[in-house]
């Protein structure tokens, strides 16, 4: 087994922006004596106090001991000359992501350090192989990819080029464990991990908007409190800033050839157009002045108490939602998929297909479909669309029954797989095709997502919790309504559908 490097060895950081001050901090705290460089002496001067600041912080808070934490800062030192890391073991490059700026600084670095020294690029979307490929010993170059901010973020991809040695791999793996992080393996492909996986949750919602199946605030409600996830899509673009969250999915883009999946929205780049960059320039989906009230939710008001609640037969996905619905029989409807009718709505979860092409299917026009939800036990939002033939008064019905059942009913106008699902739906796909084009393993996919960006459980994970033939049906039906090769199903959820297998 490949161990970590001691903590006698000597770390270098290069660039002492935010990325780099934090790597600098998680190695000192690790035990490490780092050497920090940056070309900008006010940018070390600025990360040296920071990384003063943020472990006083820890002291204050307990989290830390103050012998031990003043140590650590006092083994951050500062260098204005890379020739200083001529004994370093492992030197990690957090500087601007431009190829050519990489290439040249391990270049130098090259005729600095000893042949044995790792060069590890903290890179986010770079190919470590394009990096590499111009020095003398490519094998010993890796992708020490942290999140932001690295003190806080578990999160290590640990990214192969084409040339990188299995021992360096394995190195870096085990020092980010020892450093307290959560390392993965990943092979160095556009996005890595993350950034490739991540792409529909920003994307699907977009879509969902730009057919306006609901306005951002209520898109975010239902993925925040229906969803699960910690923050809604457009919160979070706000959040990362417009210019940064385009330029990424236009790189993703780009690097897999126009592949339709990846395309950018047409919304997001009049907002960048525009400058409106989200909570750094104080507009973005949402107005970021002082005096802005931030949007609400809709939800549906206009409910009436059913006079009939019959539940279908039930099923684990959704056995939370009957639960909660309290039903006026103890008969159980026989209809396949059918949740419960009330009064004479006819409630379903979505398939992907809309809710209009669903009521002529089955020859019911009173269809209403619920968006998928991760816990409806607890959730306290729920979506709820109608097929364009459904009567207001069976509509009014649906809403009755889920606003009594504590569910804030959020409506969205009848768009193909609604918000949660058709978002869940394309990560688990995301995530399959990444296993399978052998980007990294199952488990290693699912840890990744769940530490680098905080999903409430793996995407690979929460496709078997909800059944991989209902998520393969739900992107059948996308691609069939839209016709597009966007919503094409990994041929790894075909396979493990059809094998009755699983991911992990």
């Amino acid at each position: 087994m490949t161990q970590a490097i001691q903590t006698s060895a000597l770390v270098g950081v290069i660039g002492a922006g935010a990325m780099g001050a934090g790597i600098a901090q998680v190695a000192a705290l690790a035990g490490h004596t780092v050497l920090l460089h940056d070309l900008d002496a006010k940018a070390l001067d600025k990360a040296r106090a920071g990384i003063a600041a943020n472990v006083q912080r820890l002291i204050d808070k307990n989290k830390l001991d103050a012998t031990t934490g003043h140590a650590a800062v006092e083994r951050v030192s500062i260098i204005t000359s890379l020739a200083d890391m001529r004994t370093a073991t492992l030197v990690i490059e957090a500087v601007a992501e431009r190829l050519e700026v990489k290439r040249a600084l391990f270049a130098e670095l090259e005729g600095i350090v000893t042949p044995q020294c790792i060069l590890a690029t903290n890179t986010s979307s770079i190919s470590i192989t394009a990096i590499a490929a111009p020095l003398q010993h490519p094998s010993r170059v890796v992708g020490m990819h942290f999140f932001n901010p690295a003190p806080l973020m578990a999160l290590v991809e640990v990214v192969r080029g084409l040339a990188t040695s299995d021992a360096v791999a394995q190195t870096v793996h085990a020092t980010s464990a020892a450093w307290g992080k959560k390392p993965v393996f990943a092979k160095s492909t556009p996005g890595f991990i993350v950034n490739r996986v991540a792409r529909p949750f920003y994307a699907e919602a977009l879509r969902v908007l730009n057919e306006q199946g609901a306005d951002a605030a209520s898109i975010d409600a239902v993925m925040r409190d229906s969803g699960g996830f910690r923050m809604g899509p457009f919160e979070l673009m706000d959040l990362i800033g417009h210019d940064v969250n385009f330029a990424v999915t236009q790189s993703v883009f780009n690097a897999y050839f126009n592949d339709p999946r990846f395309t950018p929205s047409l919304i997001q780049q009049e907002l960048v157009n525009a400058g409106f960059l989200g909570r750094k320039t104080g507009r973005g989906f949402y107005n970021y002045a002082a005096d802005a009230a931030k949007p609400a939710p809709r939800v549906e008001t206009h409910t009436r108490a059913p006079l009939e609640i019959v539940l279908g037969n039930d099923a684990p996905l959704y056995a939370g939602l009957q639960t909660r619905i309290a039903a006026t029989s103890e008969a159980r409807h026989a209809m396949p998929g059918l949740i419960a009718q009330i009064d004479n709505a006819h409630l379903f979860l979505t398939d992907g297909r809309t809710a209009t092409e669903r009521a002529h299917a089955l020859g019911i026009d009173d269809l209403v479909l619920i968006d998928l939800a991760l816990d409806y036990a607890n959730a306290r939002s729920i979506a709820l669309t109608r097929a364009r033939q459904c009567s207001d008064g069976a509509y009014a019905a649906a809403v009755g029954a889920l606003s009594a059942s504590g569910y804030a009913v959020v409506p969205l106008s009848d768009v193909a797989g609604m918000a949660v699902m058709r978002t869940v739906a394309m990560l688990v796909n995301e995530a399959a095709d990444a296993v399978n084009q052998g980007v990294c393993t199952s488990a290693d996919l699912d840890l990744a997502m769940e530490k680098g960006v905080n999903y409430p459980v793996g995407p690979l994970a929460w496709g078997e919790r909800i059944g991989i033939e209902r998520i393969h049906d739900v992107l059948l039906n996308l691609a069939s309504h839209y016709g597009e090769d966007r919503y094409r199903a990994s041929p790894l959820i075909a396979s493990v559908r059809y094998s009755g297998q699983r991911f992990h």
